[in-house]
């Protein structure tokens, strides 16, 4: 009997200690003092597809280190390349990262350079100073407007390679390769404080031959739950092109909030916005952030969805929502989706979504399209008589599939020709769609679900292993990582389907001050999967070039939250 009391009592002190702790599980219990994880120097996330580094290295002084086109007379002026020059000699030279030795006398800091200068000589493996990174696009057509679904994102990056020693260049066909490239050859930089004690910016040589492995590599970001501001979406923008993301997919709008201000329908968010001036985004705005994004090769994808998520239509727009009733036959005073028996909701959507046609130049337009709930087209009796009118009583996919069928012939007879994007829903409720419509996969067992989708013959977006709003204690990147969005059931034209995938930031509990943090680095992990070839699966070998690529972003001045744990960063977190 004792004993037994006495086992009961230490399982339930263990189980108090566990459960006081959060459960320590995920801990690796160090054996020494520093970091978790060891970062490495200069490696570059996502891994390009062909790597051959060498030991010996070239020094970048950003007093007299530039980025310079050997290229124009054959593509002509560029202002994408333009803009980018400053950007990436920041990147090269982070504004972040502490200057170690700025406590020092100025007579002390040129003492230390030259003693970092004698040293430098005396290494074998040192080539000099690296003054000029040649930009090599060879394109007669010129530099691209903006960034499209095929768009050609190959690059190479030779830095003091055999055939040209101590010489750097970046190689594309494209802008959006040159992008890319720059942008790797930014990863290659790394500081180190083996010579002189002092700072010094060392890239080894490299010869780096990429492409990417999805044409569709998307972050989803939601405006209506919170506003965010508009220069967190910035932020992110930066993010997302270290990360050589390439499409900002904008969930717009939702049930809560209506931030976009239509110049047709203004009432839309001054009665469905949080607030009609400080939580909107204006047509100005919208131009803005298109901008800053084709600046850095990435697409922004619309997202209006409807008939469903549409709540924050009514105030503006009363009368396009379904009103349900009780079992009574009264009006509860709620609302359900879109009604998609009145004319009067097609006329809105043919005018809205020209509307968005010409704000948004991409081709595709994300029609949403998820979660309808059929409950109150159910009790409405205006729907019940037209079910009956039209022999479809009871089957409410058919009429889902109606208004679908509508929207789509809507947004084709435009004369910006735009694709569409919808939801898997719009696939799974038997939704008649056009053969050219990509479907987009979110819920569980999504290996079936992409299997369905290509086998009809559709092509696919995967995020259903990515949602990033979903959070727990500990480092959760590596299920992140090894999701692979070809492990389904289907032949290798099925797989060709699958053009790419998105993680997504629903925003329930994210607002523009925790928004940042809680996507990077979680996002880079989608990233590489997305960019890198398939076999690149080493969770052990990644963790350190994801550490890297953490410091990186910190140092270049962005809020990212620690992905493996206890580490440091250089920077003067003081400042």
């Amino acid at each position: 009997m004792t004993t037994n009391v006495i086992t009961h009592l230490t399982i339930l002190t263990v189980s108090l200690a566990v459960a006081e702790h959060g459960g320590d599980e995920f801990k690796n219990w160090p054996v020494k003092p520093g970091a978790w994880v060891q970062a490495t120097k200069g490696e570059v996330w996502p891994r390009p597809k062909v790597s051959k580094p060498q030991q010996e290295f070239l020094v970048l002084r950003s007093n007299s280190f530039r980025f310079e086109v050997s290229s124009e007379h054959i593509h002509g002026p560029c202002d994408i390349l333009d803009n980018a020059f400053t950007r990436f000699t920041k990147r090269v030279f982070p504004p972040a990262a502490a200057n170690v030795y700025s406590h020092l006398d100025p007579l002390h800091r040129k003492q230390r350079r030259r003693e970092a200068r004698k040293e430098l000589k005396n290494d074998p493996m040192y080539k000099g100073f690296l003054n000029v990174v040649e930009i090599a696009m060879n394109n007669k057509n010129g530099c691209e407007k903006y960034p499209h679904m095929d768009m050609d994102e190959h690059y190479e990056v030779k830095i003091n390679s055999p055939d040209e020693p101590g010489r750097a260049r970046i190689i594309a066909f494209s802008i959006w390769g040159i992008l890319r490239g720059m942008e790797t050859f930014s990863q290659l930089v790394y500081s180190s404080m083996e010579y002189g004690d002092t700072v010094q910016y060392i890239v080894n040589g490299t010869q780096v031959m990429d492409s990417p492995r999805f044409t569709h590599r998307g972050v989803m970001m939601d405006t209506s739950r919170h506003y965010i501001a508009k220069s967190v979406i910035r932020d992110n923008l930066d993010l997302m092109e270290m990360n050589k993301y390439n499409v900002f997919h904008w969930h717009m709008t939702d049930d809560p909030s209506f931030p976009y201000v239509s110049k047709k329908f203004p009432d839309l968010s001054k009665e469905g916005a949080w607030h009609e001036t400080i939580a909107v985004y204006t047509q100005q705005d919208v131009a803005e952030m298109i901008e800053y994004a084709r600046m850095r090769g990435i697409r922004v994808v619309s997202e209006f969805d409807t008939p469903g998520h549409t709540q924050s239509f009514e105030p503006g727009q009363p009368g396009l929502l379904t009103e349900c009733y009780d079992h009574r036959g009264e009006k509860t005073g709620f609302y359900g989706p879109l009604n998609p028996t009145k004319k009067r909701v097609y006329a809105f959507l043919e005018a809205f979504f020209e509307e968005i046609t010409e704000v948004f130049p991409d081709k595709y337009l994300h029609l949403g399209g998820d979660e309808v709930d059929f409950k109150c087209w159910q009790s409405n009796p205006e729907i019940t008589n037209f079910m009956k009118k039209w022999n479809m009583s009871g089957d409410y996919h058919k009429l889902e599939s109606i208004y679908i069928k509508k929207l789509l012939d809507i947004v084709s007879s435009y004369p910006t020709n735009n694709g569409y994007i919808v939801w898997q829903e719009v696939f799974d409720n038997g939704v008649e769609v056009k053969n050219d419509t990509i479907i987009h996969v979110w819920k569980g067992q999504w290996e079936w679900e992409m299997a369905k989708v290509t086998g009809k013959g559709l092509r696919a977006i995967l995020s259903s292993p990515w949602y990033l709003n979903y959070i727990s204690y500990g480092s959760d990147w590596t299920k992140y990582y090894l999701a692979e969005p070809l492990d389904f059931y289907g032949g290798e034209e099925q797989k060709h389907l699958v053009i790419g995938g998105e993680a997504c930031m629903w925003d329930e509990f994210v607002n523009s001050v925790n928004l940042t943090p809680r996507m990077w680095p979680r996002a880079s992990a989608v990233a590489e999967r997305l960019w890198s070839p398939r076999d690149v699966r080493d969770v052990h070998e990644a963790k350190e070039r994801i550490q890297e690529m953490e410091c990186r972003m910190l140092q270049r001045g962005y809020p990212v939250e620690p992905i493996n744990g206890p580490a440091f960063c250089n920077v003067d977190w003081n400042a």
